[in-house]
């Protein structure tokens, strides 16, 4: 799953979908030029007038999933795709995204009133670009400092410095402001029970992580370490939350000295178990209310500049908030504001690296995982064939019901994109539980991106298939070229420390050769019990900012894909972990090793996933021998491992049905 929409409500990881605002309609066109207008009255009065103003899909913690209460650019534009950035001028309206979500923007937007900026298309100039060549000398652009990192914010303000403009904070959120003065404030910012995840899943106690960056902190000679990212802090402390829809994290920030640990979130009131928890794994923490971190650093940059030794600094992940940044700082406090160690953050260098507990997690997980998505694709064929009506959220429903089947299951991992024809072709499309509801049907190809987050681990599998099982020559080749891309990248063996975007080219090939793409990544990591995308690694076109490269342990999912819009999407997607690879390894390209680059050692991918695919939408005849050997070899595995545990359950049609996916080559 490449970079899933935006869950619309909080408190619960499998709560429903909605979207905000109805631009389809005239009232709610009407609707969208009233915030516009709002909005612009309100940059107009400013105590420095605005002449543009930027809303990016942003939390204070720079998070890619947001709460509706952060939902901000969804609320001015009507579009809800979980990527990009509006920007209003008194005479423009403006939204930056890219490929994922230009269909999406054409059916949801306004565009009338919102211009789309086709970010991937390279004569479409960037926000920065637009902006210097688009407003006066002496135009002031403001924007909130929670929603935009220092990464973001500081070549931002160069590049305005340079063209005679400036970039302001504006501290107090525009589009709030708008929304309480139409009558429609955001949502409280929610602040749901904490649960902690025992050692048993995470292999590693709070204490002993805490002891790690402390460590990290000596070495830096920093007397803070400030954690703003939410999947962070739950990873440090081993706790999960609810605060964000289907992610298992809470809003807090996390700040570390070598004396004590204060979690700020909430009233800052710890339950008890959460409290004994700690405790057992050897951390103290003390909470602290999540509103008190700008006093908190504000008061830790007055004590550092009063030791005057130049030897104490804090240390903030350099894509923590702009308004964070200021703050340890101790920018308006402080005459002279601290110097900062602005970097990547050592917690997700090591949250990276998966320990032996999070990779058992991660296999056991995915055993059951495969289990439901069997279980569900024999009861969707069986409908089908017989006749019944099932919708595209019938069956995500359906789906939903055998997962929560499966031991420690929590919820899904993202909001489930069941996409039947020619919805599949919509990169991001999740069907609605409003309006006209697509019913699938026999002649479909349907495509189905989901996942459930589980104690021990994430999940996240798309697999295609078409449901007479006959489809059209044109299906069948894009679905075979999809699927020797993926084995590309599954049957790779590549050095140690080589970044991502070195391999995105392998999953491209077998397209690139008849003049097609898809216009997202190839994969991205994924958090244990966390974020379903997580970073700073990932496979794409474009470099990750912060990948440190490749080493084993890690987790990353492998999901070429091609998107015939209008008529039919495909999108092969399993998650693979990173293992180092030597000539007696069990792997399909091991005994042909003749070298391990120079000392650097070689990696490949061991494919977690437990799914087959459909035999009868590959063209075989555009399989070489090693790719049929792949693909008998995986079915082999999958049927060994999950046939005995659907006999064990007494589901007898359901292996039965899986006997004949997992058939060897027809």
């Amino acid at each position: 799953m490449e970079h899933k929409e935006t869950a619309p409500s909080q408190g619960s990881f499998a709560a429903g979908a909605g979207i905000i605002g109805d631009t389809d309609s005239k009232q709610g066109s009407t609707m969208t030029l009233q915030r516009l207008a709002a909005l612009r009255s309100l940059m107009a009065t400013q105590p420095t007038a605005l002449a543009a103003y930027i809303i990016p899909t942003a939390d204070a913690h720079n998070s890619e999933y947001i709460a509706q209460a952060d939902a901000r650019r969804e609320w001015i534009t009507g579009f809800t795709g979980s990527a990009g950035t509006a920007v209003v001028t008194a005479a423009h309206a403006l939204v930056w995204t890219d490929g994922r979500y230009y269909t999406q923007f054409e059916k949801e937007a306004d565009t009338a009133l919102w211009t789309l900026m086709r970010q991937s298309l390279p004569d479409t100039p960037t926000m920065e670009k637009w902006l210097t060549a688009n407003l006066d000398a002496g135009s002031v652009v403001g924007a909130d400092p929670h929603t935009m990192s220092r990464e973001e914010w500081t070549p931002l303000q160069n590049a305005l410095k340079k063209a005679k403009m400036d970039l302001i904070a504006v501290s107090n959120n525009l589009v709030d402001q708008a929304r309480v003065q139409m009558k429609d404030p955001p949502p409280p910012r929610p602040h749901n029970e904490i649960m902690p995840l025992p050692v048993k899943y995470t292999g590693k106690a709070a204490g002993k992580k805490i002891e790690e960056l402390r460590e990290k902190m000596k070495e830096k000679k920093a007397s803070a370490l400030v954690i703003t990212a939410l999947d962070e802090v739950a990873y440090t402390l081993n706790l999960r939350g609810s605060d964000i829809q289907y992610n298992p994290v809470f809003f807090s920030y996390l700040v570390l000295t070598q004396g004590g640990v204060k979690l700020f979130w909430g009233d800052g009131k710890l339950s008890k178990e959460v409290v004994e928890h700690l405790a057992s794994e050897g951390a103290k923490v003390e909470g602290c209310p999540y509103g008190g971190i700008v006093d908190h650093l504000h008061s830790m940059a007055k004590e550092l500049s009063e030791c005057g030794d130049g030897d104490h600094s804090i240390w903030l992940t350099s894509d923590g908030s702009e308004a964070v940044h200021r703050a340890a700082a101790g920018e308006g406090v402080l005459k002279k504001p601290l110097d900062l160690i602005s970097e990547v953050s050592p917690v997700a260098l090591a949250k990276l690296i998966k320990n032996e507990v999070e990779l058992q997690g991660f296999r056991d997980c995915h055993v059951r995982d495969g289990i439901a998505v069997v279980r569900f694709f024999r009861w969707l064929h069986s409908e089908i064939d017989g006749g019944a009506t099932v919708t595209e959220i019938q069956a995500a429903d359906r789906l939903l019901e055998f997962r929560k089947e499966e031991v420690d299951f929590l919820g899904p991992s993202f909001e489930t994109i069941a996409g039947a024809g020619e919805n599949g072709a919509i990169i991001h499309y999740s069907p609605s539980r409003t309006g006209e509801q697509r019913v699938i049907k026999k002649d479909d190809m349907f495509l189905l991106d989901s996942g459930g987050q589980y104690r021990d681990g994430t999940t996240d599998i798309t697999r295609t298939r078409h449901m007479s099982g006959n489809p059209t020559a044109e299906q069948k080749e894009a679905f075979t070229r999809v699927l020797k891309g993926q084995m590309g990248i599954g049957g790779a063996l590549f050095p140690q420390g080589v970044k991502g975007n070195v391999l995105d080219s392998l999953a491209r090939l077998h397209l690139w050769r008849v003049g097609l793409d898809y216009a997202h990544g190839t994969g991205h990591g994924v958090g244990h019990c966390l974020n379903v995308h997580e970073g700073p690694s990932g496979v794409s076109w474009r470099p990750y900012a912060h990948d440190p490269g490749l080493r084993p342990r890690q987790l990353l999912s492998n999901e070429p894909g091609f998107y015939k819009v209008g008529e039919y999407g495909i999108r092969h997607e399993d998650l693979v972990e990173t293992v180092a690879i030597t000539k007696e390894s069990e792997h399909p390209r091991a005994s042909g090793l003749v070298g391990d680059f120079d000392g650097r050692g070689v990696l490949g991918f061991s494919t977690l996933t437990l799914v087959p695919n459909q035999w009868e939408c590959i063209d075989v005849t555009m399989l070489d021998d090693f790719e049929i050997a792949y693909i008998e070899s995986y079915n082999a595995r999958v049927l060994e491992t999950l046939g005995p545990v659907l006999e064990e359950r007494g589901l007898a049609e359901d292996l039965a049905w899986l006997r004949v996916q997992c058939r060897r080559r027809p």
